[in-house]
């Protein structure tokens, strides 16, 4: 009498084959993700409208040159360092522009009460 062939279970290394299909070779499949990341920000135009316009402290020089080191990191292929000094840029260029909006709102203040 001929035997029945072996029970193997499916993460067993001898394994023959798929379950189901027993003598078929094995198929691998496999997945490709590809994940498309956007390049970081310099923000190096706020920074040099920063630099111009609202300069206190000298906030928007250092967001300027933040700015200009992300740009410089991102062309030699540091995406990491240019996220960070981009981020860093994004920070003084918003302080700057916090001080400059409260500048303004000090000025019309003082202007109103001199009108009346």
């Amino acid at each position: 009498t001929v035997a029945p062939p072996p029970h193997y279970p499916a993460g067993y290394p001898g394994y023959p084959g798929q379950p189901g299909y027993p003598g078929q070779p094995t198929v691998l499949q496999s997945t490709t993700v590809n994940i498309v990341t956007e390049p970081p920000k310099d923000y190096i135009i706020w920074s040099f409208f920063s630099f111009v316009y609202s300069n206190h402290f000298c906030l928007g020089l250092v967001a300027l040159i933040y700015s200009i080191k992300s740009r410089d990191r991102k062309m030699v292929g540091d995406l990491e360092g240019a996220r960070h000094y981009g981020g860093t840029a994004r920070t003084f260029n918003i302080i700057s522009s916090v001080l400059f909006g409260i500048g303004v709102l000090i000025s019309i203040i003082i202007t109103m009460q001199k009108i009346k």
